[in-house]
């Protein structure tokens, strides 16, 4: 064998970063393969290649017997104890069996098969490079566009990014160059294939982190990135030095660093919000770029209220609800916004209900720690907080106790005296004049309650009976007086 071979082989591997030993041991099975084929043998062959000297053997495997009868699968004694001293008969020996043209017919056979081997041997160290490189951002040139994908050049190996990953209002032709972030290396029929992404929200924060060097050293954390591709993204940023302002670092001078991260999405806006450890802050950060007045927060139910000026209400709401549905994914937050008129409006109606609402939870919770599971009282109790709360009625408990003890039944009428009769009548009016001045005072006591409504319904009905029955009782005594001639001509 030429001593330049193990040479050249150390040559390959400088060049296409592939092992010596990758690349010794695709020969060496291509070159088995052309042995076989060669001498038509289909004895237990394996070629070997020195690492040192380059040297190539053809070594069988051979079972050491007495009476040779086939020299293709076994060998003499003496034969054997010429490789082995202490061999003996039914020993396998390990015998050198190399033609002396093997050199020219194994390479005129191997060549292709060596060929594709490195070219595979190639592949496999590129793709689990690749796939180190696993949501990190790579620069890629569109090759081609086919069934919707988009296949590209990656240096060694093909990237392609599938319709689920591309940003609808984005379209690229061939030969043009964008950033994408590798979502997966994986294995396909036409070899190993990239997976790209430029949906993926961790995309937009590896393009901070490769604008911004505060970020990519540390110094900076992105505590947050949400978004909604090709419209509107909003990243929350956080600084470990009180010296740094994290959104001007990613701003960057005359904003030149955000804008790079602009045009490689294509203009789409980027909101960079200041991370706060305090919700209500955070919150009123994450409806950047509308102004917040004031932010009730509930952490029972983690809804928080947002007031904001009235000219401001639109843009913190966002087309079609865009601002504040990220400002939800960002903050984990449910919120609700109101302008400030809308506020001053309901401004008591908003704090009694707070206040209601937490008297309630601080009631359940006593019940739970002074009452005993499983009393009367106890469940009675806690079902009536439990009904409020689910309807936010929270005057319920109340209204119960003010109207439930205060009407009259039909038989107390039968049994007033008749000169008392004009004041009970004036007493039912005034009582229900202010039952109904009470509800209309009361915002949160309405028709919108089932159990509101039931009872307005039992007293309208009640008092419907109560005059009813008051005209019965005027028409029988007007009918007695007409008899006595106590009225004369008078007609009721």
């Amino acid at each position: 064998m030429n001593p330049d071979f193990i040479s050249a082989l150390k040559q390959i591997e400088k060049e296409r970063e592939i092992p010596l030993e990758v690349i010794c041991t695709a020969i060496e099975e291509a070159l088995t393969v052309a042995y076989k084929r060669n001498y038509n043998s289909n004895q237990d062959v394996k070629v070997v290649i020195n690492r040192t000297t380059g040297t190539i053997d053809a070594r069988a495997l051979k079972t050491v017997v007495k009476e040779v009868k086939n020299p293709m699968f076994e060998i003499s004694l003496e034969a054997a104890m010429e490789i082995d001293p202490e061999a003996v008969p039914g020993q396998e020996v390990v015998v050198v069996v190399t033609p002396d043209d093997f050199g020219r017919i194994a390479a005129q056979t191997a060549k292709q098969v060596i060929v594709q081997r490195i070219r595979e041997a190639e592949r496999d160290v590129v793709f689990n490079e690749f796939q180190k490189r696993e949501n990190t951002l790579v620069t890629c040139t569109v090759q081609r566009f086919e069934q919707k994908n988009y296949y590209t050049d990656l240096g060694k190996l093909e990237g392609v990014l599938p319709p689920n990953e591309q940003v609808p209002t984005e379209h690229f032709k061939h030969g043009d160059r964008f950033k994408a972030l590798i979502l997966k290396a994986q294995r396909t029929p036409r070899g190993p294939q990239i997976l790209l992404s430029r949906v993926n929200s961790n995309f937009v924060a590896k393009l901070f982190e490769y604008e911004v060097p505060e970020i990519k050293s540390g110094l900076i954390t992105i505590r947050g990135v949400v978004r909604e591709p090709g419209n509107r993204s909003k990243i929350a940023v956080e600084s470990r030095d009180a010296k740094v302002d994290p959104v001007g670092a990613c701003v960057g001078p005359k904003g030149s660093r955000v804008q790079n991260i602009v045009d490689e999405l294509k203009n789409e806006k980027i909101d960079i919000i200041n991370w706060n450890a305090d919700p209500s802050v955070f919150i009123a950060n994450s409806l950047n770029p509308s102004k917040v007045l004031k932010v009730i927060l509930d952490p029972f139910n983690k809804s928080a209220l947002v007031i904001v000026p009235d000219n401001q209400l639109s843009l913190a709401i966002g087309r079609e609800g865009q601002n504040v549905r990220l400002a939800h994914r960002l903050t984990g937050w449910k919120i609700d916004i109101k302008n400030e008129t809308t506020y001053n409006e309901q401004k008591e109606e908003i704090d009694l209900k707070a206040f209601e609402l937490a008297r309630l939870r601080a009631e359940k919770e006593a019940l739970e720690e002074d009452g005993k599971p499983g009393s009367e009282d106890f469940d009675k109790e806690t079902e009536i907080i439990e009904e409020a709360e689910e309807s936010e009625d929270v005057s319920n408990l109340e209204n119960d106790e003010i109207f439930t003890d205060s009407y009259y039944e039909e038989e107390d009428l039968t049994s007033l005296p008749e000169d008392s009769y004009d004041d009970f009548s004036e007493e039912i009016s005034e009582e229900a004049e202010r039952r109904s001045v009470l509800d209309n005072d009361n915002p949160l006591v309405g028709d919108s309650n089932p159990r509101r409504k039931k009872r307005k319904e039992r007293r309208v009905s009640e008092e419907q009976d109560e005059t009813s029955l008051k005209k019965k009782k005027k028409t029988r005594r007007a009918r007695i007086a007409e008899e006595d001639g106590e009225y004369g001509d008078y007609s009721w």
